[in-house]
């Protein structure tokens, strides 16, 4: 961890230009069609030093020998072309082709695999670096808004409580003509009930 302050940038393998990888590329292969194969391993020497993977250098090892049995086929067959059989002719032959074939078509397929994973090179043959990382303090409200969505919960619905009274509507007051009526009928009622009252003592004194 590197507290505060920005990370550390790490060194960036440069890659050649172009023209350069093509120039390198045709006077190998040039080099290795001209010796009928016996100048192999310089190619796959370069591809070796270039990837620095333990596949080439184990594959330089094996042209290495297949150069030495080659040249070493050629001192031991005559120098009269008319007393080689055919036989040794078409074993020199083959394997003079093989090993153009293998070392030209893996040397070409590999480096230029090699290369492009590297990226494209910069402007003017300049070597490309990543950005700067962001520092820790603008990192931390970054990864702080990601998270905080997903800290959201979901709305919970309290179920009403079965304890508390519904509360009553209230009741609508008399309209003041009903009271008026009811007043009027209750003077009517006592008025009869005062004449009756009267009758009936008016009927006892006589």
């Amino acid at each position: 961890m590197h507290g505060y302050g920005p990370m550390p940038q790490q060194p960036t393998t440069s890659r050649p230009s172009p023209a350069t990888l093509t120039t390198v590329r045709v006077i190998l292969v040039a080099l290795t069609v001209l010796s009928c194969g016996l100048l192999g391993w310089a190619p796959m020497l370069r591809l070796a030093i270039v990837t620095r993977r333990p596949r080439d250098w184990f594959l330089l090892v094996v042209v290495i020998a297949l150069n030495i049995g080659l040249f070493a086929f050629i001192m031991a067959t005559p120098d009269d072309p008319d007393q080689m059989s055919d036989a040794s002719a078409l074993f020199m032959m083959f394997w003079i082709l093989g090993l153009l074939a293998g070392v030209i078509t893996y040397y070409l397929y590999a480096e230029i695999r090699h290369y492009n994973t590297l990226g494209a090179p910069g402007p003017y043959g300049a070597p490309t670096h990543p950005a700067p990382p962001l520092p820790y303090q603008q990192q931390h409200p970054a990864q702080h808004q990601q998270h905080q969505p997903q800290q959201r919960q979901p709305q919970q619905h309290q179920p009403p409580n079965p304890y508390t009274a519904p509360a009553t509507p209230p009741t609508p007051k008399p309209a003041p003509q009903r009271l008026d009526q009811v007043r009027a009928e209750l003077d009517e009622l006592s008025d009869y009930l005062r004449q009756e009252n009267k009758d009936s003592r008016d009927g006892e004194g006589r």
